[in-house]
C-alpha cells in the first residue's frame, strides 16, 4: 500500500483518540485497529488485545484480517510514525463484530457519522477547517 502522506488525522470517540488515514485517490478512510480495540474494550493492553484476536481470525479464515493494511501513522507516545495495522470502514466493522463490547454499536454509528462528514467537507471546504479547528481544541494542542 502507498503511504498517505499529510493525509492522517486524529479523531475523537468519546473523547478517545483515533488515529485515521484518508485516501483521496479511493475515497475512504483506514481506522488504526489498535486504537479501535483500546476504544472499545477498554483493554490496558490494546496492542496485545489485537494480535491475540488478529490470529484467532486469521485461524478461522476471515479475509477481513488477512486484507488489512499497515500505514506508517504518528504514534501517541512519541510522535514518530511507525507501521501500524489499519483497516477501513468494511473491514473495520467485520473486526467489531468479534469484539464483544457495548460500546460496539455506539462505534459503528461514529464511523457512519466520520464518513458522511469527509463527504460534506468535500462539498465544502469550510467545514473541514472548522472541525479541524474543533478537534484540535478538544484535544488540547
Amino acid at each position: 500500500m502507498r503511504e498517505l502522506k499529510n493525509n492522517d488525522a486524529v479523531q475523537l470517540f468519546e473523547d478517545k483518540k483515533v488515529r485515521t488515514a484518508w485516501d483521496e485517490e479511493k475515497e475512504e478512510w483506514y481506522f488504526s485497529v489498535v486504537d479501535v480495540i483500546a476504544v472499545l474494550t477498554d483493554s490496558p493492553n490494546p496492542n496485545n488485545y489485537w494480535k491475540v484476536l488478529k490470529k484467532r481470525l486469521k485461524d478461522e479464515g476471515n479475509q477481513s484480517v488477512t486484507n488489512c493494511n499497515q500505514l506508517k501513522l504518528k504514534s501517541p507516545k512519541d510522535g514518530k510514525r511507525y507501521k501500524t495495522d489499519v483497516a477501513n470502514t468494511e473491514q473495520l466493522l467485520r473486526i467489531i463484530q468479534s469484539v464483544p463490547s457495548p460500546k460496539a454499536e455506539p462505534f459503528k454509528a461514529w464511523l457512519a457519522m466520520v464518513g458522511t462528514e469527509r463527504i460534506e467537507e468535500t462539498i465544502d471546504p469550510e467545514q473541514a477547517i472548522d472541525r479541524a479547528l474543533e478537534t484540535y481544541l478538544s484535544i488540547g494542542m
